[in-house]
């Protein structure tokens, strides 16, 4: 008998621990995206952690600024970040408030709602794919930077919640190198994801940008 993904929403609480604690207990968790045309639902099956001043790699590295501030918490919060010119990508606030620190969700597995990922996501060659990769997730739930700050852990209706889900057994979730970081940052094994599951997105290094001549 295959029991269902636990529907009840994460508190304030399960955020508010250090980083590389949350990052590899997102996976498996359910993200609920409610929309005016009904919910869109995925599995997360892999993150990456973002630890504020003690990582090179994260945007809250020299401190805090416009762009960054909501990574300075209070946790449970939804970090949305725009990137090269065209994507957006989403991020889950964790520890302690003025502490920045944020898991990137990088890809999941749509189990609700996969007609309305579908109209956002034309260029997919089949639902595993829907969500594969971060911006591809931020696209298929339809997150841009309007939703920058929303408290996934608020009472009622909101736009963005974290669901218990079914956690993956610690033993089925490896860790690796984050993609695509550059310099020092490049070295942590802060990627986390779930063994042998199609929807998790390949691994690339970082490639410095040529700048046109």
């Amino acid at each position: 008998m295959i029991t269902p993904p636990d529907r009840t929403p994460l508190s304030r609480d399960f955020f508010d621990r250090p980083v590389l604690e949350v990052a590899p207990d997102l996976v498996g968790r359910t993200l609920v995206r409610t929309t005016p045309d009904g919910p869109i639902a995925v599995r997360l099956t892999e993150v990456e952690a973002y630890d504020g001043p003690n990582d090179p790699g994260s945007h809250a590295y020299r401190g805090q600024t416009p762009r960054n501030s909501v990574m300075f918490g209070p946790p449970g919060y939804v970090y949305v970040y725009f990137t090269y010119g065209m994507w957006f990508c989403m991020n889950l606030v964790c520890g302690p408030e003025g502490r920045a620190s944020a898991v990137l969700l990088r890809a999941g597995e749509v189990l609700e709602g996969a007609d309305l990922a579908r109209k956002r996501r034309l260029s997919a060659r089949n639902d595993k794919e829907l969500a594969k990769g971060p911006a591809r997730l931020a696209t298929a739930l339809g997150v841009d930077r309007a939703l920058n700050g929303t408290d996934a852990c608020g009472a009622g209706e909101t736009p963005l919640r974290v669901l218990a889900g079914t956690p993956v057994p610690s033993d089925q979730v490896l860790n690796g190198p984050r993609t695509g970081v550059a310099g020092d940052g490049g070295v942590h094994p802060w990627r986390f994801w779930a063994a042998n599951d199609p929807t998790v997105s390949p691994y690339r290094a970082h490639v410095p940008r040529r700048r046109s001549s």
